[in-house]
């Protein structure tokens, strides 16, 4: 995009301090309109006399820095008045942050010691037609601010007493010209607001506020208090066993709220990062302490809610509050693994096994959009993709080789939100990227038609983990080839759609297909099951998905799976006949199941099945988060599966749909709608005396296949069906 104004920073280093920019001008006549575009390296607020000029915050969000910085457009025109004074705060954000980038020559240890800078251009027509242009140059100024110090691991530290010296003229410094792009991001704003529930005071005697909900965002405390009180807090997913504040699993992020309060009763409210959290702990508050003081502000990308699950169990609704609740804390401007301890990164694997259900719950077409963007933007000439997006870790050179199943994601994301939304542009745009990543997939592989030789996270968690493993028993060979067969077929059903030539992957597939079966024809995990069945290239799918269910019960009716197996164990369970077993896993409350954290009172997803210990102890210090959405991939089953709300793939976004549910009786009911492009479709079933009732809505033209019959329902129907065979 066509930029004109100047990069400016400070004079003086400024460290982890908060800089604040200022321009002072004067409109001499009447305006007409007034807009400011601007960016920075870091996360900015900006304000026109004291009042902020967007609702947005934690802008200008996180791209791929090197190859992408958004550019925002603000129509500030009420904020105008005769005399003005333009303020950008900015804090290190994403831009300027470790990261847990400690080797040095990757991108983000480069980013990380840049100086905080701005480029900005206000501009106001006035209602005569003249235009003025205002741009960052060395007229602007430059100096402290209360803001003592903000860091997204590390929190905020903010002196409502600090008097400023002297602002300093800023100074022009080098910054990106030719990587800006307009803002291309779904908004982030707050979201909500969270009372506190209750206090309390734990057995070491700290007081503790719970909001009685985990979530991302910012806190908002309000106190009567004289100049120079402080109010201190630390943040906490979890309490310990003894039911003490428990911080470990935050690892090196302090996540430090430190407010020195002015005199009289003021509010402040942390704008330049966020934390994770369910609890606070008061390390120090002026005066008598009250829950409703604190509040917690609820930050996420503007998404809406598409997707609605409701049955008779409680804990199953819980579930569906976890997922939901999950999705939300990690979807800030991109999909992180987590919002709380020193990492929050756009983790691949995380997000492709839950691309489907993300699409069913909200229409996050715009998100995932944009984020595909920088997944092209970082991945390689060679067509290597990080583990990460934005890829903050990978060297040039000396990298190792990319991860089946996580670099997978440059083909499932795309095709995923092609199939929810019918996106053809999205599609087109990432069909090079697909391309380039299964062409990698042939350059590193030491077998042709398999993909052998490489390092893999495989089933990164797999309960059936030898001792000392973070991965489960698949072995890498089995589930890499899985995958480089899937994105293969996936670059031949996007080419068809697009209408390109895909015959060299369509020979390609069949040749990885061949070598599957040669190479693997037996399964020794129920991962390896799973894939096998799931993508179709077991000789026998249905053996194989019988031998998976002999599997899962010979394991004590547990599933054993981790980040690759578990998305698709219950599809390939109540695809091939065992739709009893899939639900037994998904209604069983010990340990491990999808339950099993809700009966130990989780309001997200968990990273492990067993984050908290049935014995009350945890998993790990150093790799335990409490929200991270992978497993809440299991919405997809409860939708398409147990809802049976299908979009054929020939019919994306819904144009025609498929209801096929499948109940159980362990429930009395269950129900499920999505609010597709084309209206909104709905499935219930609820247990009667005399079998089972189906109450389906469809906005198109429907298959409804219940058991014993099928038949053809035209758009715009709503209709049940009663009896024992439906």
């Amino acid at each position: 995009m066509e930029w004109n104004a100047r990069w400016i920073t400070t004079a003086e280093d400024m460290g982890s301090r908060a800089p604040c920019f200022s321009r002072d001008f004067r409109a001499a006549k009447p305006v007409q309109h007034a807009t400011l575009r601007m960016t920075a390296l870091g996360v900015y607020v900006a304000e026109i006399n004291g009042k902020p000029v967007t609702d947005t915050v934690l802008n200008p969000g996180w791209t791929a820095y090197t190859r992408r910085l958004q550019v925002q457009t603000w129509d500030v025109t009420a904020l105008i008045g005769a005399e003005n004074t333009l303020t950008v705060t900015v804090g290190k954000g994403w831009y300027r942050s470790p990261l847990l980038c400690s080797d040095e020559g990757t991108i983000q240890t480069k980013l990380r010691d840049k100086p905080a800078a701005i480029t900005a251009e206000l501009t106001l027509t006035y209602a005569d037609g003249a235009v003025e242009v205002i741009r960052t140059d060395e007229t602007w100024t430059a100096g402290e601010g209360p803001i003592r110090f903000s860091e997204l691991y590390d929190g905020e530290i903010c002196d409502a007493t600090f008097v400023p010296p002297p602002a300093l003229p800023a100074v022009l410094c080098d910054g990106p010209t030719d990587t800006l792009i307009p803002h291309q991001g779904a908004p982030v704003r707050e979201q909500g607001r969270v009372h506190a529930v209750c206090s309390f005071v734990t057995p070491r005697g700290e007081t503790v506020i719970d909001f009685g909900q985990e979530l991302t965002g910012f806190l908002e405390v309000t106190v009567d208090a004289h100049a120079g009180d402080v109010v201190d807090v630390s943040f906490a997913e979890v309490l310990d066993r003894e039911g003490n504040f428990y911080t470990e699993n935050y690892r090196g992020a302090k996540c430090r709220y430190h407010y020195i309060c002015r005199e009289g009763r003021q509010t402040y409210k942390t704008r330049l990062t966020f934390y994770g959290f369910r609890y606070i702990r008061v390390n120090s508050f002026p005066g008598s302490l009250a829950p409703d003081s604190f509040t917690a502000v609820v930050v996420h990308s503007d998404m809406r809610r598409t997707g609605h699950i409701e049955s008779s169990d409680p804990a199953l609704n819980q579930l569906l509050s976890n997922i939901i609740w999950g999705q939300k804390g990690n979807f800030v401007d991109v999909p992180t693994d987590c919002p709380q301890r020193d990492e929050r990164l756009g983790w691949l694997g995380d997000i492709q096994v839950f691309a489907r259900a993300t699409c069913m719950n909200f229409d996050v077409e715009h998100f995932l959009s944009k984020w595909l963007q920088d997944l092209a933007a970082d991945q390689h000439e060679d067509g290597y993709v990080g583990a990460v997006i934005p890829d903050v870790w990978t060297r040039q050179h000396d990298r190792g080789t990319a991860s089946a199943a996580w670099g997978d994601a440059a083909t499932i994301v795309p095709w995923e939100v092609w199939r929810a939304y019918g996106s053809i542009g999205v599609l087109r745009r990432q069909f090079p990227s697909m391309k380039k990543w299964v062409d990698y997939i042939g350059t590193v592989t030491t077998t042709p038609g398999l993909w052998t030789g490489c390092w893999h996270f495989a089933d990164w968690l797999g309960l059936d983990a030898p001792a000392g493993s973070y991965k489960g028993s698949s072995r890498d060979d089995v589930v890499a080839t899985a995958y480089y067969a899937y994105s293969t077929e996936l670059v031949v059903k996007a080419g068809r759609v697009l209408g390109e030539d895909v015959s060299a992957y369509e020979r390609l597939y069949g040749e990885i297909v061949a070598a599957f079966r040669a190479a693997f024809p037996e399964y020794h995990t129920q991962t390896e099951c799973v894939l096998a069945a799931h993508f179709r290239l077991a000789e026998d799918p249905q053996k194989t998905a019988d031998l998976l269910a002999e599997k899962v019960r010979q394991a004590g009716s547990q599933l054993q799976t981790g980040f690759v197996g578990t998305p698709y164990i219950l599809h390939v369970l109540s695809d091939y006949g065992h739709a009893d077993l899939a639900w037994e896993l998904l209604l069983r409350r010990e340990y491990p199941s999808w339950l099993y954290p809700v009966t130990r009172g989780a309001t997200t997803i968990w990273e492990h099945w067993d984050g908290v210990m049935p014995d009350g102890g945890f998993w790990s210090r150093d790799m335990n988060s409490f929200n991270h959405y992978a497993y809440g991939a299991v919405a997809d089953w409860m939708y398409s599966a147990a809802a049976g709300i299908q979009a054929p793939e020939d019919a994306p976004g819904y144009a025609r749909i498929r209801f096929a549910p499948q109940p159980t009786d362990r429930l009395a009911w269950f129900g499920a709608s999505i609010d597709t492009r084309h209206g909104l479709a709905s499935s219930r079933w609820t247990k009667t005396e005399n079998g089972w009732r189906f109450d389906i809505t469809t906005p198109v033209e429907a298959e409804v296949v219940l058991p014993g019959k099928r038949l053809s329902v035209p758009a715009g129907s709503h209709v049940f069906f009663a009896g024992r065979e439906g």
